[in-house]
Parts: C-alpha cells; structure tokens; sequence
C-alpha cells in the first residue's frame, strides 16, 4: 500500500464515524453565533483560517527541532515549543469551526487528523514539560515523537484539503478562465 492509497483508506474507515459524528454535534454547538461561525470559518477572507493558523505551531516545533541539533539552544528551543502549544488551541478552534460542513467522509479524514495532530500534541506537551525540567534529551526525543505525529497529521489535513477539497470554493466560485472571483449564486450561507 502507497501513502496515497493509506491516506484514502482513512475515507472508508466506518470505524471512524461514531467520533466524528461527536466532533460535529461539539463543532456545531460551538459555532451557533452567526457572528462567531463568520469569524472562525473565514467567510470575510473568502477560506477557511485553519490552513493559516497551522503554520504557527508547525513553524514553531518544527524550528525547536532544529534548535535541537546544535547544542547551547535548549533554551530557546523550550520557548519555541511554548509557542506552538499556545498556538495550538485556536488552531484547534478553527479546525472545528469548519469539521460540521464536511462530508462523511472527510470527516473521517478530519477526525483521525485530530486524532494525530492530539498525538502530536501530547508529545509536544510532554516534551516542554521535559525540558522546564532540564531533561533536554527527553524532551528533543518527545519533540521528535511529536514531529512524527504531526507528520501523519499533517499529510491526513493535506489530504483533507487537496485531494477531498474541503472548503474548495465555499465562499467563490471559479471563472471560465479557472480564476477565482466572489460569487453569490455559490456562496455557502454561514
């Protein structure tokens, strides 16, 4: 089995559906503010604001990780996972504000998404945790786990948005040209 054909496996996983089910009910809940759902689903900028957001804890751990190779950073590596845990929960956030529009299948995608991006999370947690403490090997190793997680959660999102098109065109609609341009025929209320 190739990566591509892991990553659509995840689409037929009925396992998956109870979860994500849940996460919707949650997401819905959460986004019953008119105002709230037009702000964290980014109707005002025309896509959604999780694939923005993710750059910042991704950046984050990513540059804590090459801290990492050199010694005499751990210090600044420990602040750069701090930064990527506190930008975690509003990517969170956003992730959500978008899970209730999905498709069954792409929320099946989306929840074991989360499930790895949770993972990632948790390593990431752990691994500052470590490091507050001056264990800097264990904490470098926890990063590196986190990484890993992050990886998985990352091509299962990339998946998510490229090959399912989660949240292609919500708010646009594409010109006979394949240009984009703000369409209300198209628009998707929020």
């Amino acid at each position: 089995m190739n990566l591509h054909e892991a990553l659509r496996a995840a689409e037929d996983l009925r396992a998956a559906d109870r979860p994500a089910a849940a996460v919707a009910a949650v997401a819905r809940r959460l986004m019953r503010p008119p105002r709230l759902q037009r702000a964290l689903r980014g109707s005002w900028l025309g896509h959604p604001l999780h694939p923005l957001m993710i750059t910042v804890p991704i950046g984050a751990w990513v540059c804590a990780s090459v801290l990492d190779a050199r010694a005499g950073n751990e210090e600044a590596a420990r602040r750069l996972t701090g930064i990527g845990l506190a930008a975690a929960p509003p990517t969170v956030l956003l992730g959500l504000a978008d899970y209730d529009r999905l498709s069954r299948r792409q929320q099946r995608v989306g929840v074991v998404h989360a499930i790895a991006n949770t993972a990632a999370l948790a390593c990431f947690t752990a691994s500052y945790a470590a490091r507050r403490q001056g264990a800097h090997v264990r904490g470098k190793l926890l990063s590196l786990l986190g990484l890993t997680a992050m990886g998985v959660g990352g091509a299962l999102g990339g998946h998510l948005a490229y090959a399912q098109g989660a949240g292609v065109f919500r708010w646009q609609r594409p010109a006979e040209d394949g240009t984009v341009r703000p369409g209300p025929s198209t628009a998707v209320p929020v």
